[in-house]
C-alpha cells in the first residue's frame, strides 16, 4: 500500500510539475498574452530601436507584422487568425472597422499623453472624440518632380501631369481613391465624390493620361525617383521625404487646388489578448521624445504638438510636410464611400491600368 501511494503521489507531482511547466511556456508562446504585444502596422512605418525600447520599458516581447493595404489588414483581423493589440489603419478604414464593430472603444482614463496631440487632429469626423483612434503620423499625397527635367513653374497643378512633354515619364501610386482623387481634384472636385457625371469625366481624363505614365507601382517609385529614372510622379508626403533626402533635385508639391490629407491612428482590435499591452504601447509613443525620434526616422509629419519642438527646424519649417492653413483648408480626408462606391472607384481605376496596357 505505502509503494502504491508513494507511485499515485509520484504520478502527481509529475503531473504538477507538467501543467505548471504547460502554463509558463503558454504564457510564453502568447496564449496567455500578457508578456507579448503583437503590432501590425504599414511596412517600415516604425524606428525600429523604438520597438527595442518599449520591450526594455515594460517588459514585453513584441511581435510586429506589416501589411501593404488598409484592406489586406482589415480582411486578416476579420478572419481572426492572429490577435493583434494594436493596428494602425488609415482614417476612412478606421471609420469602416467601427462600423463593422471590430475595434475596442478606448478608455481615456488609461491613456496618458494625448494632450500633446494638436488639438487640429483630434476629434475629426472619421473618430469623433476620438473614442476608437489615437493619431500616429499624417501627411498628403502631392507631386514628386525633378528640376533636371521639369522647371518649379511647370509643376504646380494635377493638369500639369497631363503636358505632353511627359510622354511616359509620370509614375503613379497604385491606389483607386488616390488616383481617381487626383482626377477629381483636378477639376474642381471632391475626392469623395459620388456624383455619377463627376466620376465619368475623372475616368475620361485618366485615359487622356496613359500616354504619360511609365508605371503604376508602390514602393518602386522611390527607387525610379532616386535614380531618375522618370521626371515626375505622385505619392505620398512621407515617402516624398525619404526620395528628397537621396537626390538634390527632387522637389515634392501640393497642388494648391486640392488634394488628400491623411492620417494613420492607433487603434485596439476587439480581439486582442493584451489590452494592458495596447495602452502601454500607446503611451509610449505618446511620448514627445519617442513620436520625435519616430517622425525623423520615418520622414512623415508628427502630429504630436511637443515632439516638433524636439525635431530639427529644418524639417518642421518645411511647409512641403508641414504646410500652413491657406494650404491645409484645400485638402480632404478620405471618407469611408461605401461598397458600392468603393467598387465604382476600384472598377474605373481597373478600367484605366487595363486602357494603358
Amino acid at each position: 500500500m505505502k509503494k502504491l501511494n508513494s507511485l499515485l503521489i509520484g504520478i502527481l507531482v509529475i503531473i504538477l510539475c507538467l501543467t505548471f511547466t504547460a502554463f509558463r511556456l503558454e504564457k510564453k508562446s502568447g496564449a496567455a498574452g500578457s508578456e507579448i504585444v503583437t503590432i501590425y502596422n504599414w511596412g517600415d512605418y516604425i524606428d525600429p530601436s523604438l520597438l527595442k525600447e518599449f520591450e526594455k520599458e515594460y517588459g514585453y516581447k513584441v511581435i510586429y507584422e506589416t501589411f501593404d493595404s488598409n484592406e489586406a489588414m482589415i480582411t486578416k483581423i476579420q478572419q481572426g487568425g492572429t490577435a493583434y493589440d494594436i493596428a494602425i489603419p488609415s482614417e476612412y478604414m478606421i471609420q469602416k472597422m467601427m462600423k463593422q464593430d471590430l475595434l475596442l472603444k478606448l478608455d481615456h482614463s488609461k491613456i496618458k499623453g494625448l494632450e500633446n496631440i494638436d488639438p487640429r487632429f483630434l476629434d475629426i469626423d472619421f473618430d469623433a472624440g476620438n473614442q476608437y483612434s489615437v493619431p500616429y503620423f499624417w501627411g498628403t499625397l502631392g507631386i514628386i518632380y525633378n528640376d533636371k527635367f521639369i522647371k518649379e513653374k511647370d509643376m504646380q497643378h494635377w493638369d500639369d501631369l497631363w503636358r505632353p512633354d511627359l510622354k511616359n515619364n509620370v509614375m503613379l501610386i497604385d491606389g483607386a481613391r488616390e488616383v481617381m482623387g487626383l482626377a477629381l481634384n483636378s477639376d474642381g472636385n471632391s475626392l469623395n465624390s459620388k456624383k455619377e457625371s463627376e466620376l465619368i469625366k475623372a475616368s475620361a481624363k485618366l485615359t487622356n493620361l496613359t500616354g504619360n505614365v511609365k508605371a503604376i507601382v508602390a514602393d518602386e517609385i522611390k527607387m525610379y525617383m532616386i535614380n531618375e529614372e522618370s521626371a515626375a510622379a505622385v505619392s505620398f508626403s512621407g515617402e516624398a521625404s525619404e526620395m528628397l533626402d537621396k537626390n538634390e533635385h527632387l522637389h515634392y508639391v501640393i497642388p494648391e487646388e486640392g488634394s488628400n490629407l491623411w492620417f494613420d491612428n492607433i487603434v485596439i482590435p476587439k480581439t486582442a489578448k493584451n489590452t494592458k499591452g495596447a495602452y502601454d504601447f500607446i503611451n509610449f509613443m505618446l511620448k514627445p521624445e519617442n513620436a520625435a525620434k519616430n517622425a525623423e526616422y520615418i520622414g512623415y509629419s508628427t502630429p504630436n504638438k511637443k515632439a516638433i519642438n524636439l525635431l530639427p527646424k529644418d524639417i518642421t519649417e518645411d511647409e512641403q510636410f508641414y504646410p500652413d492653413e491657406e494650404i491645409m483648408k484645400n485638402l480632404e480626408v478620405y471618407e469611408d464611400l461605401g461598397s458600392n462606391y468603393l467598387e465604382v472607384y476600384n472598377d474605373r481605376f481597373l478600367e484605366f491600368k487595363m486602357y494603358r496596357n
